[in-house]
């Protein structure tokens, strides 16, 4: 039977372009908080403690997330999470108006929100593999990735606009009203089960045991994987300088380059295009080129662009690296997000990516506090110089593991089978399945 177009699929697209919507409201977000931030205190230092308190609270979520995930109900997890936010954003702007700036107020709200955030993020890859047959996800995901894209394109330049405006809680406000958007359009959609859920040994709880032992599951899983465990290992690195690169992006164009909002806007809506020519290639490059050269490409060109960045004093020259940096990035995560879902079982994906990003994100808010600070103090060539250093030797170690493999999900099929739940005939075969 011919396999069926991504077009043709309903509940896909309905999910597609909700997302799309919602994710201009969180491209505003991106550049309002940094700026709210800003306006009130002027330190890059509090941008960078914000979002790695933000860091900290997705960390300590992704130690049940993936449990909950696999656990209950993907659809009612998401529009909870999406209701949620909603409620938190609004809060910001309704204060900010009443009371004037407060500070603790962002901290109070990035916290909470990252909780949910974490969350949908973990139920958002689990829905893609429910949405999809196995052979589309690379697709499905470039595509949700591209129109992504295209939103943090607009988003970021709209966001500076209305920022300038109306000020940034006017830009809050409008991601928080696109919680709503997507609230709304998960209601019509409805996720299919790839596979049921592994027998728990008799005399256990089913529900109580996977919430005590989902982030174990997920991690013995990935350890038993050559490649996502080198993939695991490697990004806890990058990601400790990575998280808070968006907070060192605008601050360098606002104090280091002396550029105003707008300009701010105009130029992280560049980073969006480089994310959205990344995943409309994805596809294409990782059958061209395979996943090794896809992703050691990538890393590489994220060192070479943070490198030149930092030696900058020029606008146009800094907006093409971030370009190229958010391409990089960009076409290194779908890579990795595709390969996750191609061999991890349906019923594990939850507790495996909150593992993976959980484990992975472990030191990023540490990272983030520590990145600002010192550019804060140092400016930024010294510091990105740091950070390009990291990136080209994590780069150069990927090279020696299964991660240089053309066809890595081959191997690592039938390779990280989990030793705590028994599995089943259909979920043999399931592993064995590779992409197109």
């Amino acid at each position: 039977m011919a396999a069926r177009s991504l077009w043709s699929n309903r509940d896909f697209s309905v999910f597609w372009a909700v997302q799309a919507l919602s994710e201009v409201g969180n491209a505003f977000s991106l550049v309002a908080v940094p700026l709210l931030v800003l306006h009130t205190t002027g330190s890059v230092a509090q941008m960078g403690l914000l979002t790695a308190v933000a860091g900290a609270a997705s960390l300590l979520t992704g130690l049940v997330g993936g449990a909950w995930a696999d656990r209950f109900d993907r659809r009612r997890l998401l529009m909870l999470c999406d209701a949620a936010r909603l409620l938190l954003y609004g809060v910001i702007p309704v204060c900010w108006t009443a009371f004037g700036p407060q500070v603790w107020l962002l901290y109070a709200v990035m916290g909470l929100a990252a909780v949910f955030e974490m969350l949908f993020q973990i139920t958002y890859v689990t829905a893609v593999a429910n949405l999809v047959d196995k052979d589309q996800i690379v697709a499905a995901n470039g595509r949700l990735e591209a129109t992504n894209a295209v939103a943090y394109i607009a988003g970021p330049a709209l966001a500076g606009l209305v920022s300038g405006l109306f000020g940034p809680t006017a830009a809050v406000a409008i991601n928080a009203a696109s919680f709503g958007i997507s609230l709304l359009g998960l209601a019509f959609i409805r996720l299919r089960r790839t596979a049921p859920a592994a027998a728990v040994p008799a005399g256990r709880t089913t529900a109580a045991h996977d919430l005590r032992t989902g982030f174990r599951t997920g991690a013995a899983f990935l350890w038993r994987s050559p490649v996502l465990r080198a993939l695991t290992v490697l990004l806890t690195v990058t990601t400790f300088l990575s998280l808070g690169m968006t907070d060192v992006f605008i601050y360098h164009l606002r104090h280091g380059l002396g550029q105003d909002e707008q300009t701010v806007g105009y130029v992280m809506a560049l980073a969006g295009v480089g994310t959205c020519v990344a995943a409309a290639a994805t596809a294409r490059l990782r059958r061209s080129w395979g996943f090794g050269r896809c992703w050691l490409g990538s890393m590489a060109l994220c060192s070479v662009s943070v490198l030149v960045l930092g030696g900058t004093g020029r606008v146009p020259v800094a907006a093409v690296t971030i370009f190229l940096y958010s391409f990089g990035m960009a076409l290194a995560g779908i890579c990795c997000m595709s390969l996750r879902q191609e061999v991890t079982p349906d019923h594990l994906l939850g507790r495996v990516t909150s593992a993976f990003w959980t484990i992975h994100g472990s030191l990023a808010p540490l990272g983030a506090a520590l990145l600002t600070v010192l550019v804060g103090r140092l400016g930024a060539r010294g510091p990105l110089t740091g950070v390009s250093v990291v990136f080209m030797a994590v780069t150069a170690v990927a090279a020696l593991t299964p991660i240089r493999l053309r066809h890595p999900e081959r191997t690592a099929a039938g390779t990280a089978q989990p030793r705590t739940e028994p599995p089943t005939a259909k979920e043999g075969s399931h592993d064995d399945d590779t992409d197109a």
